[in-house]
């Protein structure tokens, strides 16, 4: 195979900068041939992503880099946890559940201690924690959903019955008021420091779903099914900031005055005709004596953090400016978003489910893989003190750290490449930035597609502006290991681009496939070109010319057919060579067509350095006889001398024969007033193909043999006519030779 120009893409080039890049440099210019080197180009997030990374984050527009610190805090027994908050010492209070048993925990993690269980509640499930002034903590328990509040002993005592399903969200306003969200009504409580709660607000939704207080003191709250985001001021008036395009507003979050909401599942549809009659519902009754009473309807269905929870649909992640100027950041069309957070630098992360992917949003353009948890969800956030933000997850349910600082280094072990042939590697060129760090790169190689068994060795490729050459084994499947170390400062490499140039191993072409066309007809010059019969993906193409065996029927009339979209035109002692080819390389082919005698040892040339993949002999130029053609293909256009390849294949042993038949022995007998003439029609080379006669010089008409098959090289006939008639004689044979002989009247 030869080398053939290979250019870098104009995103490689434009890359910028360009430490390790390739920059303008380009391989020598040859003429453009089938064969080239091939460059395995790993430069987009889905590039990456089909590999393994390991604490490294993947941008969306292609750049690796270090994630931050991910730790692992506690493993919990728990299946899933779904809150999570923090007290003034530091302290971490997170809590979930399961729809099993009777009562639910909170787990505590102090600084510098051991998780330890905090507190035991009756119900199912936890999805609200708070924590006041005094460093209590409030804890929202459903099914039946009743508020706890928790002495720094554990003890548990009742503070708030909403007679709701549901307490998705609790929030503290700066007078130590505590706002319960709820469900399946949507209404917002407003619970005084000594548990006397009244209902301050109705959403109008079935489930206040999120919420927050934000810095001017007004609720956040986030709704299903309508997916809205509203805003409720202390005085309990509402206004819809803005309404999503899914369902559920799993979350909301401000930042510098900016409110952001995660919004989940696809709306249900509209119902039109007036609202449905619906029952009262009990007013709750709470320690304090406060009521309610709710008239929202039941969820149509669940939202994603109940019990029977299920949902799909995707996500969607929204800013809201603050002049009320919504828009949407980012999508998934799978990924379903649970949580906000905010890292130091005030860039919103996205935790998600069910891939345990937590995304950071750098633009309204750009968002980054940031991490992957283990788990399959990540449900809640916490920013936490210190710059640390805390997350919670499900499935299982684990509390995990991130940051502030990145991992000291990462790797990413990429996907593997399947060459389609054994091939030989190149220099791989790397695009990046070391930004004070290090950056490693490895190779391996073998010809199993499972690279855990039988492969070389990873071998280290020295980073090089000119590119550094891959010392993995030849062979047809590579994978390459990138690893970046942080700087001493704390900074992470940035790489863009991984290139690995592989030539693969010229492979021989082959003929496929020989056929001899019809005797006396030829293939129309400029109807079979090389592209009809070289089967441009490797793979061998069929031809159907009319097969010529050792017995062949002579045709009655003209030949005018098509096969394979040649046509054969009738020229008498010329018949076509017609063959497919193919190359595994794409390579272009030449051919040579050679003949010789059946018995014989020397090949006689017909035609080299033939393009088309047909060719017409003239028999007429060679003696009567068996003969045997060969067909050789060969890459030499694609390929320098010393690595064309080829082969051959020999046709099936064909007949030439440019003799007519002999007429013999012929006997005139008078039958009455009848003359009967027998005779023997006999051929050297080819069977008897038909015989026919002429009275008088009147129209051929078709004679049969005596035994009435035409079945070999030698038959008699018998014809009657008047003694006085002029009877003329032709014999055909199978290669439309003819004899003609006229026996005279009496």
């Amino acid at each position: 195979m030869f080398l053939l120009q290979a250019l870098l893409s104009a995103r490689r080039r434009a890359a910028a900068p360009l430490l390790f890049s390739l920059a303008a440099m380009f391989f020598a210019h040859v003429p453009a041939l089938a064969v080239e080197t091939h460059v395995w180009e790993q430069s987009d997030d889905a590039d990456f992503s089909r590999g393994t990374a390991n604490h490294l984050s993947i941008r969306s527009d292609g750049h690796l880099a270090l994630a931050p610190e991910f730790k692992e805090l506690d493993s919990t027994t728990v299946p899933y946890l779904w809150a999570i908050a923090q007290d003034s010492k530091g302290t971490i209070y997170y809590a979930g559940g399961a729809p099993t048993g009777a009562t639910t925990k909170i787990l505590a993690l102090s600084p510098g201690g051991k998780p330890r269980q905090f507190a035991e509640l009756s119900g199912l499930e936890i999805h609200a924690l708070a924590v006041d002034s005094q460093d209590r903590v409030y804890a929202a328990a459903l099914p039946d959903a009743k508020v706890y509040r928790i002495n720094e002993k554990g003890k548990a005592d009742l503070f708030f019955d909403p007679h709701a399903k549901y307490v998705w969200a609790l929030a503290f306003d700066r007078s130590g008021n505590l706002f319960v969200a709820t469900g399946d009504g949507g209404l917002i409580y407003k619970v005084a420091p000594d548990g006397n709660g009244t209902e301050f607000a109705n959403t109008s939704e079935t489930h206040a779903r999120s919420m927050i207080m934000d810095e001017a003191g007004d609720l956040i709250v986030g709704t299903e099914p309508g997916g809205l985001v509203e805003r409720i001021s202390p005085k309990g008036e509402k206004f819809v900031l803005f309404q999503t395009r899914k369902r559920e507003v799993t979350a909301v979050a401000e930042r510098d005055g900016v409110f952001y909401a995660v919004a989940v599942g696809t709306k249900p549809p509209v119902v039109s005709g007036p609202p449905p009659v619906l029952p009262a519902v009990p007013a709750p009754v709470n320690p304090a004596g406060g009521t309610r009473v709710a008239t929202a309807p039941p969820s149509a269905a669940p939202p994603i953090g109940s019990l029977s929870a299920t949902i799909g649909g995707g996500s969607d992640f929204y800013r809201i400016q603050k002049d009320g100027f919504a828009e949407r950041l980012w999508d998934s069309p799978s990924d379903i978003a649970y949580a906000i957070a905010f890292d130091p630098s005030g860039r919103a992360l996205i935790g998600t489910g069910n891939k345990g992917m937590i995304y950071r949003i750098e633009s309204n353009q750009i968002s980054t893989v940031l991490l992957t948890a283990p788990p399959t969800q990540v449900t809640a956030f916490l920013n936490g003190k210190n710059n640390i933000i805390y997350a919670v997850t499900g499935n299982v349910g684990n509390l995990y750290s991130i940051g502030p600082s990145l991992e000291r280094t990462g790797n990413l072990e990429s996907d593997v490449l399947d060459a389609g042939a054994f091939s030989y590697w190149g220099k791989a060129h790397v695009t990046a930035t070391p930004n004070g760090g290090t950056i490693e790169l490895e190779a391996r190689s073998g010809n199993l597609n499972n690279p855990q068994h039988d492969w070389s060795k990873w071998g280290r490729v020295p980073i090089d502006p000119l590119g550094g050459q891959v010392a993995a084994p030849p062979a047809r499947f590579l994978q390459y290991r990138l690893t970046l170390s942080c700087s001493p400062e704390g900074k992470s490499p940035d790489v863009s681009v991984v290139d690995i140039p592989y030539l693969p191993k010229n492979s021989a072409p082959r003929v496929d496939q020989v056929e001899i066309g019809p005797v006396n007809y030829r293939q129309a010059p400029g109807t079979s070109l090389l592209e009809r019969n070289v089967a441009p993906s490797g793979s061998a193409l069929s031809i159907s010319l009319p097969a010529v065996g050792s017995h062949r029927p002579s045709p009655s009339t003209p030949l005018n057919e098509t096969a394979g979209a040649a046509t054969l035109q009738y020229n008498k002692g010329f018949f076509t060579l017609r063959w497919s080819a193919s190359d595994p390389d794409h390579d272009p082919l030449l051919f040579k067509v050679e003949l010789r005698a059946k018995t014989g040892s020397r090949w006689r040339v017909l035609k080299d350095n033939l393009q088309e993949t047909h060719f017409a002999l003239d028999s007429a130029a060679f003696p009567d006889g068996d003969y045997v053609a060969r067909v050789t293909a060969s890459d030499s256009p694609g390929n320098p001398p010393s690595q064309a390849l080829s082969s051959e294949l020999y046709s099936e042993p064909f007949i030439i024969d440019n003799t007519p038949p002999e007429i013999l022995d012929i006997q005139n007998e008078k039958h009455g007033q009848r003359r009967v003439t027998r005779f023997t029609a006999k051929d050297a080379q080819s069977w008897i193909g038909k015989a026919e006669y002429s009275i008088n010089g009147g129209e051929w008409a078709l004679l049969q043999p005596t035994n009435r098959v035409t079945d070999s090289q030698a038959l008699t006939y018998e014809l009657e006519s008047d003694p006085g008639q002029t009877v003329a004689i032709r014999v055909f044979d199978e290669d439309d030779n003819v004899v003609v002989k006229q026996i005279g009247g009496e």
